[in-house]
């Protein structure tokens, strides 16, 4: 029996490989071509370490220096070790670029175009070679628009296993996808697109879960809804459905016939607009009842515009819930001939001016009609949410990630200057401690962020840049550390064997520290994380 292993880069990028009986991830992942991080294929390095968001595996033997028992605690193994025992969801601590694998492109034919009303189309296509695309509930795919060079992401509105591939699609004024299809669009036409890509998608299920969608955000929301229904769990389920007008609400039927074919689900919807006719009119968060959040035991999928997901948090935080996971997927307005991701909005009203605006007044936060000619370029913004601790944990476990990556693109190939300026930051980080003890909390945040953003900015590579600054990991020190008094007496040694480590060109020595000096940091911050709390 064979399982399909989903291999989930930095870069958003997901490839799928095929296990069979007894094989592990890393010799299935090398026999498709993709070069995730290997190193000794013994169990014995840890290069390889990935993390697992679900399914179950025998982990293979290993040695407590390539796997700690508290990372495999946390869900961390090994692919040149483990042998899944079900389908897995790993995080694999490089890009798909440096794998050398990259999405795939698919030629798609539309079978079918469903005008659900002026703001929203839905579309199906059909590929020859279905079986060859594999997706998790919640991905995207870049859509090329017919007759230009330009793509538009999308989010599959069917599940994985489905034979037909979905999508819903907000139309705007000036917007390339919605223009073609609302005036040129026809079955039959040829679509290319290439993916899957996204970090948003339904993780194994383990406790409630609490679905939010913002107008065409519905769409990963419903192929969630499809996987559900297939796994059969009677883990409740409850989907709030939220849009500024009527005419932004689609889909109704399919989620009252979830009700009766997927257990233990329901659904509420609201509209915004105070002349709605719909049953429930405001806003998402005034349908949450403390059943739906189960007092923080419950897993939350979000999909809408920003002020939606700032709204929900924002709710969390009122009711002193903290939900054991928050993902989330927003996105924002699309620019003139650009209409970039799923949720777009044609050129408002008078009245539906004045109902945002009121809107806005019970939010306090901004509610975007869209326009003819909007100025800011529409994009997806993926992430995730856990328990303060929890969270820290993963941001750092991610930058350990990421500068292991730099590693191999620095290490033997620092100039002299380079190597000299590295090791006075990993000096200066250390003035600001005494054996376990900061005296200068403040300044060690300050000295640590130029120390640990040094190989970033030596690599070469904007992505890896790119990607550190987005983890906010300084930002998190920021708020947490300055006033912190503990620290592991550890860290500022690793600082100065990390540098010792590469001015000898010593790779395997640097990646041990590098992923050594992650669990200390994880220490001190679990602490000043506890400190700040109780304070």
């Amino acid at each position: 029996m064979s399982f399909q292993v989903a291999l989930s880069f930095e870069d958003g990028v997901t490839r799928f490989v095929k296990c069979g009986p007894n094989e592990t991830v890393a010799d299935a992942s090398y026999k498709a071509r993709i070069n995730i991080p290997l190193d000794c294929r013994d169990g014995a390095c840890g290069t390889c370490k990935a993390l697992c968001e679900s399914g179950s595996y025998d982990g293979g033997d290993y040695i407590e220096e390539a796997l700690t028992d508290d990372e495999a605690e946390q869900g961390y193994c090994l692919p040149c070790q483990m042998t899944p025992e079900s389908d897995l969801v790993l995080q694999i601590a490089t890009t798909s670029d440096v794998a050398k694998t990259a999405a795939t492109t698919y030629s798609a034919t539309i079978t079918d175009i469903r005008r659900f009303s002026d703001s929203t189309i839905g579309f199906s296509v059909e590929i020859p070679n279905r079986d060859d695309l594999v997706f998790l509930p919640g991905q995207y795919v870049n859509i090329t628009v017919p007759g230009t060079d330009q793509s538009r992401s999308y989010s599959f509105s069917t599940g994985p296993n489905d034979e037909h591939l979905s999508f819903l699609v907000k139309i705007t004024e000036g917007g390339l996808m919605s223009e073609y299809l609302r005036d040129r669009a026809q079955v039959g036409d040829t679509l290319e697109f290439t993916g899957p890509l996204g970090s948003f998608f339904l993780r194994e299920r383990k406790r409630p879960a609490l679905l939010l969608a913002g107008g065409t955000g519905l769409a990963p929301i419903l192929a969630i809804l499809a996987t559900m229904q297939e796994q059969g769990s009677d883990l409740p389920v409850h989907l709030i459905y939220g849009g500024t007008f009527d005419r932004d609400i689609v889909e109704l039927d399919t989620l009252e016939g979830y009700t009766k074919s997927l257990p233990n689900f329901s659904f509420d919807y609201c509209v915004a607009d105070p002349d709605s006719a719909a049953p429930n009119k405001g806003y998402v968060t005034s349908l949450f009842e403390p059943k739906h959040l189960n007092d923080g035991d419950v897993d939350v999928y979000l999909c809408g515009p920003p002020p939606m997901v700032e709204a929900v948090r924002t709710h969390f935080g009122n009711e002193g819930v903290t939900p054991a996971n928050f993902y989330f997927e927003k996105f924002n307005n699309s620019a003139a001939g650009s209409d970039q991701g799923a949720v777009q909005v044609t050129e408002p009203t008078d009245a539906e001016r004045a109902a945002a605006e009121k809107a806005s007044a019970e939010t306090g936060l901004p509610v975007s009609l869209g326009a003819a000619n909007p100025t800011v370029a529409d994009n997806y913004e993926i992430g995730e949410e856990h328990p303060p601790v929890a969270e820290s944990d993963a941001q750092f476990d991610a930058r350990m990630a990421l500068e292991l990556g730099a590693l191999e693109l620095t290490i033997g190939r620092l100039t002299d200057a380079q190597l000299a300026e590295f090791r006075f930051l990993a000096e200066a980080s250390t003035a600001s401690i005494e054996r376990d003890r900061f005296t200068d909390a403040a300044a060690f945040t300050d000295t640590n962020a130029a120390f640990h953003e040094f190989l970033f900015r030596c690599c070469g590579n904007p992505v890896l840049l790119e990607a550190y600054n987005r983890l906010e990991v300084t930002q998190l020190m920021r708020r947490v550390l300055r006033t912190a008094q503990w620290v592991d007496e550890q860290v500022p040694h690793d600082h100065l064997k990390i540098v010792k480590a590469f001015e000898r060109g010593n790779r395997a020595a640097a990646r041990d520290l590098i992923v050594s000096h992650a669990q200390h940091a994880k220490e001190t911050m679990r602490r000043a994380i506890e400190d700040h709390e109780k304070a």
